[in-house]
């Protein structure tokens, strides 16, 4: 069995491909259900973000896995595999450390990332795949991630992309005081990206959710209107701005939908930013001569403001998480050996009961103690060697000066 991490991120997969293996939020249980019944796979943890979809297991086959993913999504591994990363012990460690820390995101040092990562662990604990391996390294996870960022201010200074969707929309808007903004969506990206919007005073703000029900309170919190997804095709034709971030497995605005909007509205553009993963906008949309769409990718040239003062702090993370690295590999390593251990101990303890018991009938039958007490130590000697000592009479050259070695050290025998 062994620690096995693999995926494709920002990094190494454009958005259509990471669209296509997202796993959405109700669905994620079964697929871990799914893959933890596969031969060979015993713990199972995803983590699938915007910009990531990661795999954590406890495997004895790293290919069982890999190959369920592709399956599960109804796409040849040969598709995924250029894109894809493999990461064995350590390595996958050493990530999951950097991702939970920031360090891999696109906006580095962003904190968002932490909490979709125990959101993941939640879900796998949920479902019943998160046993002692993973429980043990998400823990560790959380604690890295914690002590990089209050030993560093890798934080310090980070454009989220809720703020990026804003400093793109200056770029286009005179002023967003002027301006409608409309939310599709009442998750945690959108909240974060009303707050963004609603610190400008746009002169009006609506949320349209699958229900209106669970957007309202948010909507009160920041004095926008809510209505339910139905109703969204009434009401596009008025707004200016759209931010988008749905779980939606289809997207939500078509190309033909928005051609009505923007003839409803005399062909007055729209900017429309889709933070969503799969897309919640028909990538044909962006065709349109007045439509400025702009997906999470796109974002990343903005995110990068302020990146060179955030910069000079990773090394130090990178040394915090090297250092857990290391302290993490050493309980992995200590774990494995616990069987060996288990049984030493265990053939020990026969070999002593065995002696004890021939010592106590001696003993009963009148035998001088003294006498009875040599033979017992000699006896449980004589056993407790005699495995070391057939190894080595046995050993031939090179082996033999290496079970040599080993003895001294295992036994502490110094030079002569």
């Amino acid at each position: 069995m062994q620690l096995f991490a693999f995926g494709v991120n920002h990094h190494t997969a454009p958005l259509s491909l990471r669209e296509r293996v997202a796993f959405a939020a109700e669905r994620l249980e079964d697929a871990l259900h799914d893959l933890v019944h596969r031969p060979g796979v015993k713990e199972a943890a995803i983590l699938s973000t915007c910009n990531r979809t990661e795999v954590y297991c406890h495997t004895l086959d790293a290919g069982a896995p890999i190959g369920w993913f592709g399956t599960y999504h109804g796409i040849g591994v040969d598709k995924v595999e250029p894109y894809l990363y493999r990461l064995p012990e350590d390595e996958a460690v050493r990530h999951a450390f950097r991702v939970a820390s920031g360090l891999d995101s696109m906006v580095l040092g962003e904190a968002q990332i932490l909490g979709q990562m125990k959101q993941a662990v939640q879900s796998a604990q949920h479902a019943g795949t998160l046993g002692v391996l993973l429980n043990k390294l998400f823990q560790s996870t959380f604690s890295v991630a914690k002590e990089v960022r209050t030993s560093t201010e890798i934080g310090a200074n980070s454009v989220s992309l809720a703020a990026a969707a804003v400093r793109m929309a200056e770029r286009i808007f005179p002023s967003i005081s002027r301006e409608n903004v409309l939310f599709i969506g009442a998750g945690e990206m959108i909240e974060l990206c009303l707050a963004h919007f609603s610190a400008r005073k746009p002169h009006r703000m609506l949320i349209a959710n699958r229900t209106a029900e669970r957007a309202r309170p948010l909507a009160e919190r920041y004095q926008a209107g809510a209505i339910g997804l139905t109703d969204l095709p009434d009401h596009l034709p008025y707004f200016d701005i759209i931010v988008t971030s749905t779980a939606s497995p289809l997207p939500l605005l078509g190309k033909g939908l928005l051609e009505r909007a923007l003839k409803a509205r005399k062909h007055k553009p729209f900017f429309i930013v889709d933070l969503a993963v799969p897309r919640d906008v028909e990538e044909e949309a962006g065709e349109l001569e007045d439509v400025f769409l702009y997906t999470v990718d796109d974002l990343g040239e903005v995110v990068k403001e302020g990146m060179d003062a955030r910069q000079a702090q990773v090394a130090q993370a990178e040394a915090i998480i090297s250092s857990n690295v290391r302290d993490f590999m050493t309980w992995l390593e200590g774990r494995e050996i616990l069987p060996v251990l288990r049984s030493l101990r265990d053939q020990a303890e026969r070999q002593r009961r065995h002696e004890l018991d021939k010592a106590i009938k001696a003993l009963s039958r009148g035998d001088d103690p003294g006498q009875v007490l040599e033979q017992f130590s000699r006896g449980l000697t004589n056993k407790l060697l005699h495995g070391p000592t057939v190894a080595l009479n046995q050993g031939l050259g090179e082996d033999r000066q290496e079970l040599a070695r080993m003895v001294r050290k295992l036994y502490d025998i110094k030079p002569d």
